[in-house]
């Protein structure tokens, strides 16, 4: 029997994806709902064998597709406050579904996968002239990390992708572009001492401080003179301090510190030149440090990138949703996607997906049921348009 979207997303919520762990028994449940539509699925795993990728293709070999594309993974409930279990999605009557990914973004992984027995009953039938790819993806809230592996399986194996869609909470609106994202961790390693000896030790928390500090100029002079672009929420590029750790006890001059930094930066823009500001103070304040402690350093190692997206108005995927959505153009977003990587890759993309964004990462996330119903709809209006003659 075909199973709703809501019945579907419940099945998905249910499985705790929480970065830090598997994914496995998720991306092996759909697995086995695919085939049991006779549509068989691809994993590529991580170095440990214990997260996976799927892709699955429904329609012949030789068709181009469009692939659908979502993140099986969701960020932590830890210290949040949720009124209802996160892992069992709660209908409190109010037109909202309540759990960990509904709207970030299970709710719409569940919509695809409502429609794939009427995607796969057009395919049986011969009547699609595109084909429709499914692609899940692993530790999206941890970098982007996963996706690379399942667009370099999809491009060994000569699988032809005319178009991406990336089902974040958009609300159905299309998103056009989007910033890139790089996390930065550095570390600081002084000289210990006897806090009342601190001229004969190195503090590495004041000069970690000291580089968060720099770090906080740049941001404020892009936010004051930067270049800008009006297509965004966030109209410049951002950099900001994430966290911070050092120090053991307040009478002893702390030997190590280590803070992470971001910047989020606009399409035609990069990290590269803040980057490079940051080593450079660096590497002077070093000189500093090196007169009391020659073992003295600090050393900035990129662990997270993501790059910013920007979509053509040409491809053939951008006018396709923007027909069936009934709208022109997109908006730009601050937030990164897993669309970056697909149009690095030369795989033409648009964001679209049900729920809000502003949903996401928060106690008690939600997705309206209305925003469910509204992305199936349009699921069913694309498959109606890949199964049209041309």
């Amino acid at each position: 029997m075909t199973q709703s979207a809501q019945e579907l997303l419940a099945e998905l919520v249910r499985f705790d994806t929480t970065s830090r762990h598997s994914n496995l028994q998720l991306i092996e449940w759909v697995r086995a709902y695919l085939l049991k539509l006779g549509v068989e699925s691809t994993l590529t795993f991580d170095d440990d064998g214990g997260k996976a990728n799927l892709f699955a293709r429904i329609g012949a070999p030789e068709l181009p597709l469009v692939a659908l594309s979502g993140h099986s993974d969701v960020v932590p409930v830890d210290g949040q406050v949720w009124s209802s279990d996160p892992f069992i999605l709660t209908d409190k009557g109010d037109g909202r579904l309540y759990g960990r990914g509904s709207a970030d973004m299970k709710g719409f992984i569940a919509c695809v996968l409502s429609l794939a027995p009427w995607f796969a009953e057009l395919a049986a039938r011969g009547e699609l002239r595109q084909g429709i790819g499914i692609a899940l993806s692993y530790d999206e809230e941890v970098g982007c990390l996963g996706v690379g592996r399942l667009i370099d399986r999809l491009a060994a194996d000569g699988v032809k992708v005319s178009g991406c869609i990336v089902g974040e909470p958009t609300s159905m609106q299309p998103v056009i572009a989007h910033k890139g994202i790089a996390h930065f961790l550095c570390k600081v390693r002084g000289r210990a001492a006897h806090s009342s000896l601190t001229p004969q030790g190195v503090n590495a928390i004041e000069f970690a401080a000291r580089l968060i500090t720099h770090i906080r100029k740049l941001a404020d002079a892009e936010a004051s003179f930067g270049h800008r672009q009006a297509l965004y929420d966030v109209p410049f590029t951002t950099l900001q301090t994430g966290t911070i750790h050092g120090g053991t006890a307040c009478n002893i001059v702390p030997k190590d510190c280590e803070f992470m930094f971001e910047c989020r930066w606009l399409p035609g823009d990069g990290p590269e030149r803040f980057v490079r500001s940051v080593r450079d103070y660096a590497a002077t304040l070093l000189l500093e440090m090196r007169e009391v402690a020659p073992e003295a350093e600090v050393e900035i190692e990129r662990v997270v990138y993501s790059p910013a997206f920007e979509s053509s108005e040409n491809s053939e995927v951008r006018r396709t949703v923007a027909r069936l959505c009934g709208c022109e153009g997109g908006k730009g977003v601050a937030y990164a996607t897993e669309a970056g990587l697909f149009s690095e890759a030369g795989i033409a993309c648009v964001v679209l997906g049900p729920g809000n964004i502003e949903q996401a990462h928060r106690p008690d996330e939600y997705i309206e049921i209305e925003q469910l119903e509204r992305c199936v709809a349009w699921l069913r209006r694309l498959g109606d348009e890949l199964a049209q003659k041309p």
